[in-house]
């Protein structure tokens, strides 16, 4: 209950909802009641996903006192439009324990590592770093890449750049997932070419999305770490939501080869997402907790992109509190 002396601490800690979800969705119960109509009992759902029947009745209880699924009749429940809400893509990716919504929950439970070092405890759960995670387990990978992606994310927006991207011939898309961002530039701009940049497995699943979006030809593909020398020569290197997953060395390592790599004159290195302006206040995320990186204030980011050989030549806002940086090389 709300109190005088402010939130609910007892609500704000509640571990058992957020469970239940996690597991409800896992187990697709969501998807056996609407396979049944929308309202099936307790004991067919447990047989229908291969549970015990009073324990599903107990999470499921739970939830309808949550406001998720209803209970239409003794040992009986039915969908209500937030339990028909878990059977979204997204929600299926995000709360899916067997997978990337797994890690992301288990990970939570190494925030205290992080908090007194800094530094990601996502080994001290999975046995390996974040990255090495992903490709021991290709199954997890995956579904990585769809929260990154369309279905995570619906339709990305480009980012804003000096001149729009009209004005330019080449961009690599550096990290780029499997390409949801890249497709939507050459969408908009016909006489752009496009060159998407990630690990072998993620560009694997990276030409369905080209060739949907009729820019298959206009792109290639290079999976590869961003950690090695990128394709060299493009007008603008592209870095979406990538940063904000690294600290701060690997920050300037991935910096510096699209430095090495930007056309001499005139080539741009263009950040959206990871920089925030002076003085805002960080906001815990689970990309810290996961991986180890951070949001970096404007100033702390024009010492790192000076570190890599490239001076900050514009920044925008177009949401406020994220900043869309453009760089290029530092005269020599």
């Amino acid at each position: 209950m709300p109190s005088e002396k402010g939130p609910d601490l007892e609500a704000l800690s509640d571990l058992c909802t957020p469970w239940c979800l996690r597991v409800v969705v896992t187990l697709r119960i969501a998807e056996s009641m609407d396979v049944a109509g929308g309202s099936a009992e307790v004991s067919a759902l447990a047989a229908a996903v291969g549970c015990d029947a009073a324990a599903v009745a107990a999470v499921l209880g739970h939830l309808v006192t949550k406001g998720v699924f209803v209970q239409d009749g003794p040992g009986r429940f039915a969908l209500n439009e937030a339990g028909r809400r878990l059977m979204h893509p997204m929600a299926r990716i995000g709360l899916d324990l067997d997978g990337i919504g797994g890690r992301m929950s288990s990970a939570w439970g190494t925030l205290p590592t992080y908090v007194r070092t800094g530094r990601t405890g996502y080994a001290e759960v999975n046995g390996l770093g974040f990255w090495d995670d992903l490709a021991a387990h290709p199954d997890v990978a995956a579904s990585f890449d769809d929260l990154m992606g369309l279905v995570g994310h619906g339709t990305p927006v480009p980012p804003p750049i000096t001149g729009g991207w009209g004005q330019v011939g080449s961009v690599v898309d550096v990290g780029g997932g499997t390409g949801a961002m890249l497709a939507e530039i050459l969408k908009a701009n016909e006489g752009l070419r496009g060159m998407l940049v990630d690990l072998p497995g993620t560009i694997g699943r990276a030409a369905a999305t080209f060739e949907a979006a009729g820019v298959g030809d206009r792109v290639g593909l290079a999976g590869q770490s961003f950690f090695d020398p990128l394709p060299a020569g493009a007008d603008v290197y592209l870095l979406s939501k990538v940063l904000n997953d690294w600290p701060d060395a690997e920050t300037v390592a991935i910096l510096r080869r699209c430095a090495e790599a930007a056309e001499p004159t005139g080539g741009r290195v263009v950040v959206s997402g990871g920089v925030v302006p002076d003085g805002v206040s960080p906001v815990i995320a689970i990309d810290m907790v996961m991986a180890g990186g951070r949001s970096v204030p404007l100033t702390e980011f024009r010492r790192q992109a000076a570190e890599a050989g490239l001076a900050v030549t514009a920044v925008h806002e177009p949401h406020a509190g994220n900043l869309v940086v453009e760089c290029q090389r530092e005269p020599r």
